[in-house]
């Protein structure tokens, strides 16, 4: 198995906002992807910071998840309760 972790940097008063996001939206669309396994959603709430951990049967299917324009319309989703640029 693989992993892809993207951190987010999420507005304090928005990372209820990006949990909702994550769980009813990316990981829904998430589960109709090739490959996906599980995503994991980590917050320090404290600090606004965000994991997410998304885990892929096999690094080709990862690559062709990142080919796609999946990835990026996720990141789009989670960019209304971003402060920065998710890593």
């Amino acid at each position: 198995m693989y992993a892809r972790v993207t951190t987010a940097y999420c507005r304090k008063d928005l990372i209820d906002k990006a949990i909702d996001i994550a769980e009813n939206s990316i990981a829904p669309a998430a589960r109709k992807q090739h490959g996906f396994k599980s995503l994991i959603t980590l917050v320090d709430r404290e600090n606004g910071k965000g994991v997410f951990i998304s885990i892929w049967e096999s690094k080709e299917d990862i690559e062709a998840n990142e080919q796609s324009q999946y990835y990026q319309e996720q990141l789009l989703k989670l960019m209304v309760t971003c402060s920065a640029d998710p890593i």
